[in-house]
């Protein structure tokens, strides 16, 4: 007899389970409030300019492929991407610039010949950030960290041999200012910490092996912009039968005995199940959706990662110096991070992020003109985002491109569009906006991150960004990958 699996929550790791569900066999029913599958992966256009809203940064297509070719369809499905010559283009306060091959060796040598870091000093630290995730990254992201027999497997019992070498006690920020020379080299490596929402002065040495997945790995775009990965998974899955059901809501989840039984809806109608993945926010799913208050509130003492302010613009023109990815970093990094995590603020002189993919997709905007993604780094606090601060940090970004750029920008912008904190929580569910869930701003905060299945309640699974192994394309798709063992 063929079981069926609920899954709630259509963003892109619970794309993923319903393909690896439907691959194993199950009859899988997603269910999502929204209007289409892709969670934060949604697009928007406004006057000829497409926009993709949440995720703009693509690596590890690898595990977007995998999915495809589980699917039985990869064939049919048009899914292509490019592969960046360029990782980043960044912008330094004291007016240096620099162009981030996306090659490696490249790489260390246009640090030397652009901000004067020693060649040698980058490759001895890529090489260190290999080690850390060629040691940890097996377990931290790919086993269950709350299962005990994780802790008994030969990989786990080889990493914790060798923890001191992941340098797990000491943070980010300071293993980087021992390994560097220049300040920049600092800035630019200290950014990797906001690939999880955390404070590089905060969070340790260990997570400098996220570099590894940009600089070895590549950063890519894919032919019709992000949102194309969420809608390649989507077709899979359809092809596969998985029924999607968009603009409905779930409301509970129901439990027997310790044994999950189904789901009940908004409109009361209660829907059977064998197996139910949520991939809705943890506090939500233990809070709303399982009415298990303490657990709700033991995840809120946890502290949330950061959020991201977002202003989409329509440019009227085009701009040769800028790339696909391009950093105008902030004159005091430590400051920001200590206005954002301590006091829940956004610093007058923020990092500002520009992703321009019509550099690569022309059709992106229309002839002459580039959609910019402008994002800054943002406490993941709602109420901190009114019409009056939204106002003066809008000015202190455009102020502050326009010092660095020499350019008069307010008079480019054809069109607008804004995402704060308060619209991500109430359009994905992502508690106070948080877009990776809990920050990783302490040694052991991996261990605390929500597990992907509950304790006490047989059949019923996590995954997404507030889950273990976090946030981001690569970690929600581990996570998907993660469910899938579990219940294997």
């Amino acid at each position: 007899m063929t079981k069926n699996a609920i899954i709630i929550g259509g963003g892109v790791a619970g794309l993923a389970v319903a393909i690896r569900l439907a691959a194993r066999g199950y009859q899988v029913d997603l269910f999502e409030k929204n209007d289409g599958p892709g969670g934060k992966m949604r697009e928007k256009i406004m006057n000829g300019f497409r926009f993709d809203l949440g995720p703009s940064l693509f690596t590890a297509p690898h595990l977007v492929e995998e999915l495809l070719t589980l699917s039985g369809h990869r064939q049919s499905i048009d899914f292509d991407y490019y592969r960046l010559p360029v990782l980043c283009h960044y912008f330094f306060a004291n007016g240096k610039q620099f162009f981030a091959p996306s090659d490696s060796e490249e790489f260390a040598l246009a640090m030397e010949q652009s901000i004067g870091e020693p060649a040698e000093n980058v490759k001895r630290f890529l090489q260190y950030a290999r080690n850390i995730h060629h040691i940890a990254g097996g377990v931290f992201l790919e086993e269950s960290l709350h299962k005990a027999s994780t802790y008994f497997k030969r990989r786990t019992l080889t990493s914790l041999a060798q923890i001191y070498k992941i340098d797990p006690f000491r943070t980010m920020h300071k293993a980087n200012t021992r390994k560097f020379f220049t300040q920049e080299a600092v800035q630019l490596f200290n950014r990797y910490a906001t690939y999880n929402g955390s404070n590089p002065f905060k969070t340790p040495a260990t997570l400098n092996l996220i570099s590894t997945l940009e600089m070895d790995g590549g950063a890519y775009l894919p032919k019709k912009g992000i949102h194309q990965i969420a809608d390649s998974l989507h077709r899979a899955g359809a092809a596969m039968g998985v029924n999607y059901h968009f603009n409905r809501t779930v409301k509970q989840i129901v439990q027997e005995k310790g044994k999950v039984k189904g789901v009940v809806m908004d409109t009361g109608e209660q829907i059977g199940a064998d197996l139910v993945v949520s991939n809705m926010d943890a506090f939500y799913s233990y809070g709303q959706l399982l009415n298990d208050r303490p657990k709700a509130e033991k995840i809120d003492r946890l502290e949330r990662s950061g959020s991201a302010l977002i202003f989409y613009w329509g440019i009227s023109q085009t701009f040769p110096a800028l790339d696909v990815h391009n950093i105008f970093f902030s004159g005091d990094y430590e400051e920001e991070f200590k206005r954002m995590f301590d006091m829940s603020e956004v610093y007058d002189d923020p990092t500002i992020y520009v992703h321009i993919s019509s550099k690569l997709l022309k059709e992106d905007a229309p002839e002459g003109k580039e959609n910019w993604f402008v994002m800054i780094n943002a406490p993941s606090d709602p109420s901190y985002f009114t019409e009056e601060n939204v106002s003066a940090i809008r000015s202190n970004v455009i102020q502050k491109l326009n010092r660095m750029l020499q350019v008069s920008l307010e008079e480019m912008i054809e069109c607008e569009d804004i995402l704060t904190p308060g619209l991500i929580q109430d359009r994905t569910f992502s508690y106070k906006g948080a877009l990776y869930g809990t920050s990783s701003n302490r040694m052991l905060s991996a261990f605390f991150r929500p597990s992907n299945k509950h304790s006490g309640i047989k059949d019923l699974y996590f995954c997404g960004g507030s889950v273990h192994p976090g946030g981001g394309i690569p970690l929600c798709l581990m996570s998907a990958r993660m469910v899938d063992r579990l219940i294997k």
